[in-house]
Protein backbone atom coordinates (compact mmCIF):
# COMPACT_ATOMS: atom_id res chain seq x y z
CA UNK A 1 0.00 0.00 0.00
CA UNK A 2 1.38 3.33 -0.76
CA UNK A 3 0.65 6.65 0.87
CA UNK A 4 -1.98 7.48 -1.28
CA UNK A 5 -4.14 4.67 -1.96
CA UNK A 6 -7.16 4.65 -0.41
CA UNK A 7 -9.00 1.28 0.85
CA UNK A 8 -12.57 1.07 1.13
CA UNK A 9 -13.77 -0.91 4.22
CA UNK A 10 -18.16 -1.69 3.81
CA UNK A 11 -20.67 -3.59 4.94
CA UNK A 12 -19.47 -3.14 8.63
CA UNK A 13 -20.80 -2.08 11.80
CA UNK A 14 -18.50 0.70 12.45
CA UNK A 15 -18.93 2.11 15.90
CA UNK A 16 -17.01 5.01 15.48
CA UNK A 17 -17.14 6.50 19.35
CA UNK A 18 -17.99 10.01 18.48
CA UNK A 19 -19.64 11.87 21.45
CA UNK A 20 -23.19 12.63 19.43
CA UNK A 21 -25.30 10.00 19.38
CA UNK A 22 -26.35 10.58 15.66
CA UNK A 23 -22.66 10.01 14.41
CA UNK A 24 -21.75 6.73 16.85
CA UNK A 25 -22.79 4.21 14.06
CA UNK A 26 -21.49 3.93 10.35
CA UNK A 27 -21.26 0.84 8.05
CA UNK A 28 -18.37 1.84 5.88
CA UNK A 29 -15.28 4.11 6.02
CA UNK A 30 -12.54 4.89 3.89
CA UNK A 31 -8.83 4.88 4.92
CA UNK A 32 -6.19 6.95 2.66
CA UNK A 33 -2.69 6.15 3.67
CA UNK A 34 -2.09 6.20 7.41
CA UNK A 35 -5.86 8.37 7.75
CA UNK A 36 -9.22 7.80 7.74
CA UNK A 37 -10.58 9.38 5.15
CA UNK A 38 -14.00 8.95 5.15
CA UNK A 39 -16.59 7.62 6.90
CA UNK A 40 -20.12 6.53 5.39
CA UNK A 41 -23.81 5.37 6.28
CA UNK A 42 -26.45 3.84 4.67
CA UNK A 43 -27.27 6.31 1.14
CA UNK A 44 -23.66 7.87 0.95
CA UNK A 45 -21.88 7.95 -1.93
CA UNK A 46 -18.51 6.19 -1.27
CA UNK A 47 -15.23 7.55 -2.84
CA UNK A 48 -12.95 5.60 -5.28
CA UNK A 49 -10.85 3.42 -3.98
CA UNK A 50 -7.67 1.39 -5.10
CA UNK A 51 -8.80 -1.70 -2.94
CA UNK A 52 -12.17 -2.68 -1.53
CA UNK A 53 -12.58 -5.08 2.00
CA UNK A 54 -16.35 -6.45 2.61
CA UNK A 55 -16.61 -6.75 6.62
CA UNK A 56 -19.23 -9.22 5.86
CA UNK A 57 -21.08 -7.57 8.93
CA UNK A 58 -18.43 -7.41 11.36
CA UNK A 59 -18.13 -5.59 14.09
CA UNK A 60 -15.35 -2.65 14.03
CA UNK A 61 -14.10 -0.39 16.89
CA UNK A 62 -11.53 2.38 17.47
CA UNK A 63 -7.98 1.31 19.01
CA UNK A 64 -8.09 0.47 22.45
CA UNK A 65 -6.02 2.76 24.09
CA UNK A 66 -4.75 1.44 27.13
CA UNK A 67 -4.03 4.59 29.47
CA UNK A 68 -2.27 3.27 32.30
CA UNK A 69 -0.01 -0.04 31.62
CA UNK A 70 3.33 -0.89 32.69
CA UNK A 71 4.78 -2.74 29.30
CA UNK A 72 8.51 -4.25 30.61
CA UNK A 73 7.18 -5.54 33.51
CA UNK A 74 3.84 -6.75 31.65
CA UNK A 75 6.10 -8.58 29.54
CA UNK A 76 7.77 -10.28 32.27
CA UNK A 77 4.71 -11.07 33.85
CA UNK A 78 3.75 -12.94 31.25
CA UNK A 79 6.60 -15.51 31.78
CA UNK A 80 6.00 -15.51 35.17
CA UNK A 81 4.23 -17.59 37.93
CA UNK A 82 0.70 -16.49 37.88
CA UNK A 83 -0.38 -17.00 41.29
CA UNK A 84 -4.37 -15.33 41.05
CA UNK A 85 -6.04 -17.97 40.93
CA UNK A 86 -4.47 -19.69 43.96
CA UNK A 87 -7.16 -19.59 47.09
CA UNK A 88 -4.79 -20.90 49.45
CA UNK A 89 -1.08 -20.91 50.70
CA UNK A 90 -1.49 -24.45 49.77
CA UNK A 91 -2.47 -23.63 46.14
CA UNK A 92 0.59 -21.05 46.31
CA UNK A 93 2.90 -23.59 47.59
CA UNK A 94 1.96 -25.86 44.84
CA UNK A 95 2.04 -23.85 41.26
CA UNK A 96 5.69 -22.85 43.02
CA UNK A 97 6.82 -26.49 43.12
CA UNK A 98 5.32 -27.14 39.47
CA UNK A 99 7.47 -24.05 38.33
CA UNK A 100 10.79 -25.56 39.92
CA UNK A 101 10.44 -28.82 38.61
CA UNK A 102 9.70 -27.47 34.98
CA UNK A 103 12.91 -25.54 35.40
CA UNK A 104 15.53 -27.46 37.56
CA UNK A 105 18.40 -25.29 36.60
CA UNK A 106 16.72 -21.78 37.12
CA UNK A 107 18.82 -19.86 39.88
CA UNK A 108 15.36 -17.47 40.68
CA UNK A 109 11.58 -18.11 40.63
CA UNK A 110 9.56 -15.29 39.86
CA UNK A 111 5.82 -15.20 40.23
CA UNK A 112 2.69 -12.43 40.11
CA UNK A 113 -0.96 -12.04 41.27
CA UNK A 114 -1.04 -13.44 44.68
CA UNK A 115 -4.04 -12.28 46.61
CA UNK A 116 -3.92 -11.44 50.12
CA UNK A 117 -6.99 -12.99 51.03
CA UNK A 118 -5.07 -16.22 49.88
CA UNK A 119 -2.82 -15.80 52.77
CA UNK A 120 -4.05 -16.51 56.47
CA UNK A 121 -4.36 -13.34 58.25
CA UNK A 122 -3.43 -11.63 55.05
CA UNK A 123 0.54 -11.87 56.48
CA UNK A 124 2.68 -13.77 54.27
CA UNK A 125 5.96 -15.59 55.52
CA UNK A 126 9.41 -16.47 54.33
CA UNK A 127 8.66 -19.85 55.84
CA UNK A 128 5.19 -20.52 54.18
CA UNK A 129 7.38 -20.27 50.26
CA UNK A 130 10.19 -22.21 52.07
CA UNK A 131 8.00 -25.44 52.58
CA UNK A 132 7.71 -25.41 48.91
CA UNK A 133 10.84 -23.82 47.35
CA UNK A 134 13.80 -22.92 49.82
CA UNK A 135 17.06 -23.65 47.58
CA UNK A 136 16.74 -20.54 45.15
CA UNK A 137 15.17 -16.78 46.09
CA UNK A 138 11.97 -16.91 45.53
CA UNK A 139 10.00 -13.43 44.60
CA UNK A 140 6.35 -13.20 44.44
CA UNK A 141 4.95 -10.05 43.39
CA UNK A 142 1.43 -9.15 45.04
CA UNK A 143 -1.45 -8.94 42.56
CA UNK A 144 -1.44 -4.90 43.17
CA UNK A 145 2.24 -4.91 42.24
CA UNK A 146 2.58 -3.00 45.58
CA UNK A 147 4.37 -5.81 47.60
CA UNK A 148 6.28 -8.44 46.98
CA UNK A 149 6.28 -11.77 49.21
CA UNK A 150 9.88 -13.41 49.36
CA UNK A 151 11.68 -16.25 50.54
CA UNK A 152 14.30 -17.00 52.80
CA UNK A 153 17.12 -17.24 50.03
CA UNK A 154 15.66 -14.08 48.66
CA UNK A 155 15.98 -12.20 51.97
CA UNK A 156 19.81 -13.15 51.87
CA UNK A 157 20.68 -12.72 48.60
CA UNK A 158 18.77 -8.78 49.27
CA UNK A 159 20.92 -8.59 52.58
CA UNK A 160 18.17 -7.24 54.17
CA UNK A 161 18.73 -8.09 57.97
CA UNK A 162 17.34 -7.11 61.33
CA UNK A 163 19.51 -3.93 60.74
CA UNK A 164 18.17 -2.95 57.61
CA UNK A 165 16.56 0.15 57.45
CA UNK A 166 12.68 0.99 55.77
CA UNK A 167 13.02 3.30 52.99
CA UNK A 168 10.50 6.43 52.86
CA UNK A 169 7.17 5.38 52.04
CA UNK A 170 7.85 1.30 52.65
CA UNK A 171 7.79 -1.20 55.11
CA UNK A 172 10.10 -4.11 55.83
CA UNK A 173 7.70 -6.19 57.70
CA UNK A 174 9.34 -7.59 60.82
CA UNK A 175 7.86 -10.08 63.64
CA UNK A 176 8.25 -8.91 67.39
CA UNK A 177 11.91 -9.89 67.48
CA UNK A 178 12.70 -7.64 64.71
CA UNK A 179 13.75 -9.96 62.08
CA UNK A 180 12.22 -9.79 58.46
CA UNK A 181 9.16 -11.98 57.67
CA UNK A 182 9.29 -11.69 54.26
CA UNK A 183 6.81 -9.00 52.93
CA UNK A 184 7.62 -6.07 51.84
CA UNK A 185 5.79 -3.01 50.91
CA UNK A 186 5.25 -0.53 48.83
CA UNK A 187 9.04 1.04 48.35
CA UNK A 188 10.74 -1.43 50.39
CA UNK A 189 9.07 -3.67 47.55
CA UNK A 190 10.98 -1.11 44.61
CA UNK A 191 13.96 -0.43 46.17
CA UNK A 192 14.96 -4.05 47.47
CA UNK A 193 13.20 -6.47 45.87
CA UNK A 194 12.95 -4.81 42.38
CA UNK A 195 16.37 -3.11 42.32
CA UNK A 196 17.45 -6.84 42.35
CA UNK A 197 15.43 -7.67 39.87
CA UNK A 198 16.55 -4.57 37.70
CA UNK A 199 20.11 -5.38 37.72
CA UNK A 200 19.82 -9.37 37.13
CA UNK A 201 17.77 -8.42 33.97
CA UNK A 202 20.07 -8.13 30.65
CA UNK A 203 18.72 -5.91 27.63
CA UNK A 204 18.23 -9.10 25.52
CA UNK A 205 15.76 -10.00 28.69
CA UNK A 206 13.63 -6.31 28.26
CA UNK A 207 13.89 -7.04 24.81
CA UNK A 208 11.95 -10.11 24.76
CA UNK A 209 9.54 -8.90 27.42
CA UNK A 210 8.75 -5.71 25.08
CA UNK A 211 8.00 -7.93 22.45
CA UNK A 212 5.94 -10.27 24.37
CA UNK A 213 3.87 -7.01 25.45
CA UNK A 214 3.07 -6.11 21.85
CA UNK A 215 2.37 -8.97 20.29
CA UNK A 216 -0.25 -9.52 23.26
CA UNK A 217 -1.46 -6.08 23.25
CA UNK A 218 -2.15 -6.52 19.45
CA UNK A 219 -3.68 -9.62 19.36
CA UNK A 220 -6.45 -8.27 21.68
CA UNK A 221 -7.31 -5.25 19.73
CA UNK A 222 -4.83 -2.70 21.76
CA UNK A 223 -3.17 -0.18 19.09
CA UNK A 224 -1.87 2.54 22.01
CA UNK A 225 -0.50 2.46 25.32
CA UNK A 226 0.14 4.85 28.27
CA UNK A 227 3.35 3.39 30.63
CA UNK A 228 2.66 4.91 33.27
CA UNK A 229 6.26 4.73 35.41
CA UNK A 230 8.96 4.46 32.79
CA UNK A 231 12.58 4.45 33.62
CA UNK A 232 15.85 4.46 31.72
CA UNK A 233 15.80 0.77 31.33
CA UNK A 234 12.23 0.76 30.03
CA UNK A 235 13.06 3.59 27.72
CA UNK A 236 16.12 1.84 26.23
CA UNK A 237 14.50 -1.15 25.42
CA UNK A 238 11.28 0.90 23.61
CA UNK A 239 13.93 2.60 21.44
CA UNK A 240 15.62 -0.45 20.43
CA UNK A 241 11.78 -2.24 19.73
CA UNK A 242 11.75 0.86 17.73
CA UNK A 243 15.04 0.52 15.57
CA UNK A 244 14.73 -2.83 14.69
CA UNK A 245 11.45 -1.68 13.44
CA UNK A 246 12.91 0.82 10.87
CA UNK A 247 12.24 4.29 13.55
CA UNK A 248 8.23 3.23 14.20
CA UNK A 249 6.57 0.91 16.37
CA UNK A 250 2.94 -1.34 15.95
CA UNK A 251 1.53 0.78 18.95
CA UNK A 252 1.46 4.00 19.67
CA UNK A 253 3.27 4.68 23.30
CA UNK A 254 3.05 7.87 25.71
CA UNK A 255 4.90 7.06 28.62
CA UNK A 256 5.36 8.91 32.08
CA UNK A 257 8.74 9.00 33.98
CA UNK A 258 8.66 7.83 37.68
CA UNK A 259 9.74 10.24 40.06
CA UNK A 260 10.27 8.87 43.65
CA UNK A 261 10.07 11.30 46.59
CA UNK A 262 13.78 10.89 47.84
CA UNK A 263 13.21 13.29 51.25
CA UNK A 264 15.14 16.22 49.47
CA UNK A 265 13.71 18.90 47.81
CA UNK A 266 16.04 19.26 45.22
CA UNK A 267 17.20 15.97 44.30
CA UNK A 268 13.09 15.29 43.49
CA UNK A 269 13.11 18.65 41.33
CA UNK A 270 16.05 17.19 39.72
CA UNK A 271 14.35 13.76 38.61
CA UNK A 272 11.60 16.52 37.26
CA UNK A 273 14.13 18.57 35.13
CA UNK A 274 15.34 14.71 33.40
CA UNK A 275 11.54 14.38 32.70
CA UNK A 276 11.57 17.18 30.98
CA UNK A 277 14.55 16.95 29.12
CA UNK A 278 13.51 13.38 28.45
CA UNK A 279 10.08 15.21 27.11
CA UNK A 280 12.23 17.44 25.08
CA UNK A 281 13.68 14.73 22.62
CA UNK A 282 12.05 15.22 19.18
CA UNK A 283 8.05 14.20 19.32
CA UNK A 284 7.28 10.99 17.28
CA UNK A 285 3.70 9.45 16.94
CA UNK A 286 5.21 5.85 17.90
CA UNK A 287 7.02 6.86 21.12
CA UNK A 288 7.47 9.74 23.52
CA UNK A 289 7.85 10.85 27.18
CA UNK A 290 4.85 13.24 27.83
CA UNK A 291 4.89 13.45 31.86
CA UNK A 292 5.81 12.20 34.97
CA UNK A 293 4.42 9.30 37.54
CA UNK A 294 4.01 10.34 41.16
CA UNK A 295 2.98 7.49 43.64
CA UNK A 296 1.41 9.17 46.18
CA UNK A 297 0.16 6.16 48.19
CA UNK A 298 -0.33 2.71 48.44
CA UNK A 299 -3.48 0.37 48.29
CA UNK A 300 -6.07 -0.79 50.26
CA UNK A 301 -5.87 -4.54 49.98
CA UNK A 302 -2.14 -4.64 51.88
CA UNK A 303 -3.88 -0.88 54.18
CA UNK A 304 -1.29 1.25 52.45
CA UNK A 305 -3.33 3.64 50.98
CA UNK A 306 -3.73 7.02 52.66
CA UNK A 307 -7.14 7.24 53.87
CA UNK A 308 -9.37 10.20 55.66
CA UNK A 309 -10.58 7.82 58.05
CA UNK A 310 -8.71 4.47 59.52
CA UNK A 311 -9.66 0.87 58.08
CA UNK A 312 -11.67 -1.26 59.92
CA UNK A 313 -8.29 -2.98 62.25
CA UNK A 314 -8.32 0.68 63.35
CA UNK A 315 -4.80 1.59 61.15
CA UNK A 316 -3.69 3.86 58.63
CA UNK A 317 -1.33 4.82 56.19
CA UNK A 318 0.81 7.71 55.84
CA UNK A 319 1.05 8.97 52.02
CA UNK A 320 4.04 8.27 50.02
CA UNK A 321 4.61 11.69 49.39
CA UNK A 322 3.62 14.54 52.28
CA UNK A 323 2.46 17.11 50.83
CA UNK A 324 5.02 19.94 51.42
CA UNK A 325 6.95 17.37 49.46
CA UNK A 326 4.89 16.93 46.49
CA UNK A 327 3.84 20.48 45.93
CA UNK A 328 6.87 21.98 44.76
CA UNK A 329 7.62 18.84 42.47
CA UNK A 330 3.78 19.45 40.83
CA UNK A 331 4.51 23.18 40.58
CA UNK A 332 8.04 22.56 38.40
CA UNK A 333 6.20 19.63 36.29
CA UNK A 334 3.62 21.78 35.45
CA UNK A 335 5.81 24.78 35.03
CA UNK A 336 7.74 22.66 32.49
CA UNK A 337 4.19 22.00 30.40
CA UNK A 338 4.62 18.04 31.90
CA UNK A 339 1.87 16.26 32.04
CA UNK A 340 1.35 14.94 35.73
CA UNK A 341 0.15 11.96 36.69
CA UNK A 342 -0.90 10.60 40.15
CA UNK A 343 -1.21 7.26 41.67
CA UNK A 344 -4.05 8.08 44.51
CA UNK A 345 -6.16 5.36 45.37
CA UNK A 346 -7.00 6.55 48.85
CA UNK A 347 -9.26 9.66 49.38
CA UNK A 348 -6.58 11.44 51.38
CA UNK A 349 -3.98 11.14 48.31
CA UNK A 350 -6.99 12.43 46.26
CA UNK A 351 -7.44 15.12 48.32
CA UNK A 352 -3.26 16.33 48.52
CA UNK A 353 -3.16 15.58 44.70
CA UNK A 354 -5.80 18.01 44.00
CA UNK A 355 -4.16 20.69 46.15
CA UNK A 356 -1.07 20.13 44.89
CA UNK A 357 -2.69 20.82 41.36
CA UNK A 358 -4.64 23.53 42.71
CA UNK A 359 -1.20 25.67 44.39
CA UNK A 360 0.73 24.84 40.53
CA UNK A 361 -2.41 26.67 38.58
CA UNK A 362 -2.34 29.55 41.30
CA UNK A 363 1.54 29.76 40.86
CA UNK A 364 2.09 29.37 37.61
CA UNK A 365 -1.08 30.91 35.87
CA UNK A 366 -3.24 30.09 32.93
CA UNK A 367 -1.90 27.50 30.72
CA UNK A 368 -2.73 24.51 28.53
CA UNK A 369 -2.75 21.56 31.08
CA UNK A 370 -4.38 17.95 31.50
CA UNK A 371 -3.19 16.33 34.24
CA UNK A 372 -4.42 12.65 35.70
CA UNK A 373 -5.44 11.28 38.85
CA UNK A 374 -5.00 6.89 38.64
CA UNK A 375 -7.14 4.87 40.35
CA UNK A 376 -9.20 7.17 42.59
CA UNK A 377 -11.22 3.55 44.19
CA UNK A 378 -12.15 5.66 46.64
CA UNK A 379 -12.47 9.05 46.65
CA UNK A 380 -14.32 11.64 49.13
CA UNK A 381 -18.20 12.70 47.85
CA UNK A 382 -17.01 15.76 45.83
CA UNK A 383 -13.91 14.58 44.24
CA UNK A 384 -15.15 14.06 40.87
CA UNK A 385 -16.82 17.64 40.79
CA UNK A 386 -13.18 19.29 41.75
CA UNK A 387 -11.76 17.43 39.43
CA UNK A 388 -14.01 18.23 36.23
CA UNK A 389 -13.32 22.19 37.60
CA UNK A 390 -9.67 21.82 37.53
CA UNK A 391 -9.39 19.60 34.05
CA UNK A 392 -7.87 16.80 35.57
CA UNK A 393 -8.56 13.53 33.82
CA UNK A 394 -9.91 10.75 36.48
CA UNK A 395 -8.11 7.27 34.88
CA UNK A 396 -9.36 4.46 35.99
CA UNK A 397 -9.53 0.75 35.68
CA UNK A 398 -12.76 -1.19 35.77
CA UNK A 399 -10.83 -4.65 36.18
CA UNK A 400 -9.81 -4.11 39.37
CA UNK A 401 -13.14 -4.29 40.59
CA UNK A 402 -13.37 -7.61 39.54
CA UNK A 403 -15.59 -9.47 42.19
CA UNK A 404 -13.67 -12.19 42.00
CA UNK A 405 -10.57 -10.08 43.74
CA UNK A 406 -12.72 -7.56 45.83
CA UNK A 407 -13.59 -9.55 48.82
CA UNK A 408 -10.77 -8.46 50.67
CA UNK A 409 -10.54 -5.07 49.68
CA UNK A 410 -14.54 -4.77 51.26
CA UNK A 411 -13.04 -6.11 54.25
CA UNK A 412 -10.23 -3.85 54.92
CA UNK A 413 -12.42 -0.92 54.85
CA UNK A 414 -15.77 -2.70 56.02
CA UNK A 415 -17.87 0.56 56.31
CA UNK A 416 -20.07 2.15 53.82
CA UNK A 417 -16.58 3.38 51.87
CA UNK A 418 -17.37 -0.11 50.28
CA UNK A 419 -21.05 1.39 48.56
CA UNK A 420 -18.62 3.84 46.56
CA UNK A 421 -15.79 1.77 45.31
CA UNK A 422 -15.36 2.84 41.66
CA UNK A 423 -18.03 4.92 40.94
CA UNK A 424 -17.15 5.57 37.32
CA UNK A 425 -20.24 7.32 37.02
CA UNK A 426 -19.72 10.11 39.47
CA UNK A 427 -16.68 11.07 36.63
CA UNK A 428 -19.05 10.93 33.93
CA UNK A 429 -22.33 12.69 35.80
CA UNK A 430 -19.23 15.56 36.81
CA UNK A 431 -18.27 16.28 33.40
CA UNK A 432 -14.62 14.89 34.11
CA UNK A 433 -12.62 13.38 31.72
CA UNK A 434 -12.79 9.34 32.47
CA UNK A 435 -10.14 6.87 30.43
CA UNK A 436 -10.09 3.61 31.30
CA UNK A 437 -7.32 1.31 31.27
CA UNK A 438 -5.95 -2.03 32.58
CA UNK A 439 -2.68 -1.20 34.91
CA UNK A 440 -1.62 -4.83 33.58
CA UNK A 441 0.18 -6.17 35.02
CA UNK A 442 -1.72 -5.91 37.59
CA UNK A 443 -5.07 -7.20 36.06
CA UNK A 444 -5.40 -9.17 32.51
CA UNK A 445 -4.72 -6.53 29.53
CA UNK A 446 -7.36 -8.05 27.61
CA UNK A 447 -9.24 -4.89 26.59
CA UNK A 448 -12.62 -6.63 25.94
CA UNK A 449 -12.23 -8.10 29.38
CA UNK A 450 -11.86 -4.90 30.88
CA UNK A 451 -15.07 -3.79 28.75
CA UNK A 452 -17.14 -6.52 30.38
CA UNK A 453 -16.59 -5.62 33.77
CA UNK A 454 -16.69 -1.38 32.88
CA UNK A 455 -20.50 -2.70 31.62
CA UNK A 456 -21.97 -5.04 34.47
CA UNK A 457 -19.58 -4.90 37.39
CA UNK A 458 -19.16 -8.40 36.93
CA UNK A 459 -16.33 -11.06 36.87
CA UNK A 460 -13.85 -11.23 33.55
CA UNK A 461 -12.26 -13.46 36.07
CA UNK A 462 -14.95 -16.00 37.32
CA UNK A 463 -18.07 -14.93 35.41
CA UNK A 464 -20.17 -17.25 37.67
CA UNK A 465 -19.61 -14.90 40.28
CA UNK A 466 -22.67 -12.40 41.18
CA UNK A 467 -22.01 -8.62 40.20
CA UNK A 468 -21.14 -6.35 42.73
CA UNK A 469 -22.65 -2.81 42.82
CA UNK A 470 -23.97 -2.49 39.31
CA UNK A 471 -25.30 0.57 40.01
CA UNK A 472 -21.65 1.93 39.20
CA UNK A 473 -22.06 0.39 35.88
CA UNK A 474 -21.40 2.25 32.48
CA UNK A 475 -23.10 1.05 29.15
CA UNK A 476 -20.92 -0.53 26.81
CA UNK A 477 -20.77 2.25 24.68
CA UNK A 478 -19.42 4.43 27.07
CA UNK A 479 -17.66 2.03 28.72
CA UNK A 480 -15.87 1.72 24.58
CA UNK A 481 -15.16 5.11 24.39
CA UNK A 482 -13.97 6.14 27.62
CA UNK A 483 -11.08 2.66 26.30
CA UNK A 484 -10.82 4.42 23.17
CA UNK A 485 -11.65 8.04 22.51
CA UNK A 486 -11.42 9.50 26.17
CA UNK A 487 -8.01 7.22 26.75
CA UNK A 488 -6.34 9.02 23.69
CA UNK A 489 -7.56 12.15 24.75
CA UNK A 490 -6.13 11.78 28.26
CA UNK A 491 -2.38 12.63 26.44
CA UNK A 492 -3.75 14.59 24.76
CA UNK A 493 -4.55 13.15 21.66
CA UNK A 494 -8.60 13.13 21.35
CA UNK A 495 -7.93 15.28 18.17
CA UNK A 496 -6.27 13.08 15.78
CA UNK A 497 -6.63 9.61 17.14
CA UNK A 498 -9.66 7.43 19.46
CA UNK A 499 -12.36 7.55 16.52
CA UNK A 500 -13.08 6.38 13.88
CA UNK A 501 -13.84 10.33 12.12
CA UNK A 502 -12.69 11.71 9.14
CA UNK A 503 -8.44 13.10 9.48
CA UNK A 504 -8.04 10.78 12.22
CA UNK A 505 -5.63 7.68 12.74
CA UNK A 506 -6.46 4.62 11.05
CA UNK A 507 -6.33 2.65 13.92
CA UNK A 508 -9.13 0.27 14.46
CA UNK A 509 -9.85 -3.44 15.19
CA UNK A 510 -12.25 -5.60 13.57
CA UNK A 511 -13.99 -8.17 15.73
CA UNK A 512 -15.87 -11.56 15.20
CA UNK A 513 -18.57 -11.04 17.44
CA UNK A 514 -20.66 -7.84 17.86
CA UNK A 515 -20.38 -7.56 21.21
CA UNK A 516 -23.17 -4.89 21.65
CA UNK A 517 -26.10 -7.30 19.99
CA UNK A 518 -24.54 -10.29 22.34
CA UNK A 519 -23.12 -8.63 25.16
CA UNK A 520 -22.78 -8.94 28.13
CA UNK A 521 -21.15 -12.99 27.30
CA UNK A 522 -20.12 -12.12 24.08
CA UNK A 523 -17.17 -10.04 25.44
CA UNK A 524 -15.86 -12.61 27.15
CA UNK A 525 -16.03 -14.83 23.66
CA UNK A 526 -15.21 -12.62 21.11
CA UNK A 527 -12.04 -12.56 19.44
CA UNK A 528 -10.15 -9.99 17.13
CA UNK A 529 -9.64 -10.94 13.87
CA UNK A 530 -7.71 -8.14 12.85
CA UNK A 531 -5.62 -4.97 14.71
CA UNK A 532 -5.05 -2.33 12.38
CA UNK A 533 -2.69 0.99 13.44
CA UNK A 534 -1.86 3.67 11.14
CA UNK A 535 -3.60 1.71 8.35
CA UNK A 536 -1.28 -1.11 8.41
CA UNK A 537 -2.50 -4.60 9.46
CA UNK A 538 -0.18 -5.16 12.77
CA UNK A 539 -2.25 -8.75 13.58
CA UNK A 540 -4.67 -10.94 11.64
CA UNK A 541 -6.15 -14.26 12.97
Amino acid sequence: MTDLETTLYRNGRVFTADADARAAWADAFAVTGDTISWVGRPGDEAPAAEREVDLGGRLVLPGFADAHTHLLMMGAALGQVYLTEARSVDDIRALLLEARAADPEATVLRGRGWLFDAVPGGMPTAAMIDAAVADIPVYLDANDYHSCWVNTAALAELGIDRDTPDPIGGEIVRDTEGNATGLLLETAATQYAWAQRDAATTDADRDADVERTIGAYLATGVTGAVDMALDGFGLAALQRAQERRGGELPIRIAAHWLVTNTGDDAANIAQVEEAARRAAAPASPWLRVVGIKLILDGVIDACTAAMRQPYANGGNADPIWPVERLKPVVSAADAAGLQIAMHAIGDYASDIALDAIEEAVARNGDRPRRHRIEHLEYAAPGTAERMARLGVTASMQPVHSDPAIFDNWTAMLGDERVERAFPWREYEDAGALLAFSTDSPTAPHQALANMYVASTRGSALNPAIAAVQPQHAVPLDRAIAHATRDAAASVGDGEWRGRIAPGFAADFVVLDTDVFADAPAALLAAQVTETVMAGRTRYSR
